[in-house]
């Protein structure tokens, strides 16, 4: 993590894409929350679940279809949504996509 802080970096280039995978790299961790990046490729996704935080996810290149209570929302690279705690949401790549994904727990 040393080597990111106090440089300017692109960040789509902080993850790869990996064949049949999702990847992740966490950028900062601290007491108040945490910030991650994600590359997810081709028919990757993470299933339902909650989180007892709102998770902000800005979309760093391509799609992707995330869905907050069942509603679905198609984002592309630029875009963000806020899930909001204790919602039921899941996230699903129909083509490959990075996301940054903000948790603040204060």
């Amino acid at each position: 993590m040393m080597k990111i802080i106090g440089r300017a970096l692109k960040l789509s280039g902080l993850v790869d894409y990996q064949k049949r995978s999702i990847v992740s790299k966490e950028i900062l961790r601290k007491d108040a929350g945490t910030v991650t990046l994600f590359a997810f490729d081709k028919g990757q996704g993470l299933s339902e679940h909650t989180a007892p935080f709102d998770a902000l996810v800005y979309i760093a290149d391509g799609e992707a279809d995330i869905f907050i209570s069942k509603k679905p929302f198609h984002l592309k690279a630029g875009e963000m949504i806020v899930m909001p705690a204790r919602k039921p949401h899941a996230v699903q790549a129909n083509k490959h996509f990075k996301m940054l994904l903000t948790m603040i727990r204060a």
